[in-house]
């Protein structure tokens, strides 16, 4: 099985610049003009999952509440570091609400407003 989660923002090249930001991150495609949609595709490469931002004229129209939350677990101590030095720098730490996440992982907003985890797997 492949997973997509897709999502219409209001800031495509924000959450571009942010998301593929992180580390093990990339771009893995984009496509602009479709149907009235321009989108990009990221990910790690060589996955079978990617997130697929889209933004058209139409407004973005969601409500992030403090559960909705893409969470990274990060395999290797290296990279998850060196995410939480890119995530510092770009966004200021929150607490979560559910305070499963505050004691095992780190928690930031993206610029749309949802929440992001970065999770080191060997601390769980």
């Amino acid at each position: 099985m492949k997973f997509r989660i897709a999502r219409h923002t209001d800031n495509l090249k924000k959450i571009a610049a942010f998301y593929s930001g992180l580390p093990e991150m990339a771009v893995l495609g984009s496509f602009e003009g479709h149907d009235g949609y321009d989108g990009i595709f990221i990910g790690k490469p060589g996955e079978s999952w990617h997130l697929e931002f889209t933004q058209s004229t139409e407004p973005a129209q969601h409500s992030p509440d403090d559960d909705d939350l893409l969470v990274f677990y990060y395999e290797e101590e290296t990279p998850y570091r060196e995410a939480l030095r890119y995530l510092d720098t770009t966004t200021p730490r929150i607490p979560a609400k559910n305070p499963y996440w505050n004691v095992n992982g780190v928690c930031y907003k993206d610029p749309d407003g949802f929440g992001l985890v970065v999770v080191l797997i060997q601390n769980l």
